[in-house]
C-alpha cells in the first residue's frame, strides 16, 4: 500500500473516531469534574488550565483564579 492510500485511509480511521468521542462526550453526565491542564486546542502544543470531566476527558468550565493558583501549587 503506497502512503496516499495509508494516509486516506488513517484520516477516515481518525474521523470515525473522533465522532465516537464526540458522541461518548455528548451523551455523558458530566458528573464528576477535576481541574487538569489540557491542550488549548486539539492542533495546538499550548497548555491551558480547565475543569475535565473525569469519565469522558471533555473541557467543561473554566477554574476561577483562586482554583488556578491552588492547582499550580500543587
Amino acid at each position: 500500500m503506497g502512503r496516499i492510500p495509508k494516509v486516506a485511509t488513517l484520516l477516515g480511521e481518525r474521523q470515525k473516531i473522533e465522532k465516537e468521542i464526540e458522541n461518548l462526550q455528548k451523551s455523558c453526565q458530566h458528573s464528576t469534574k477535576s481541574i487538569k491542564s489540557v491542550r488549548e486546542r486539539l492542533d495546538s502544543t499550548s497548555m491551558v488550565i480547565r475543569y475535565v470531566c473525569d469519565e469522558c476527558l471533555l473541557s467543561i468550565g473554566y477554574p476561577n483564579d483562586e482554583e488556578q493558583q491552588n492547582y499550580l501549587k500543587q
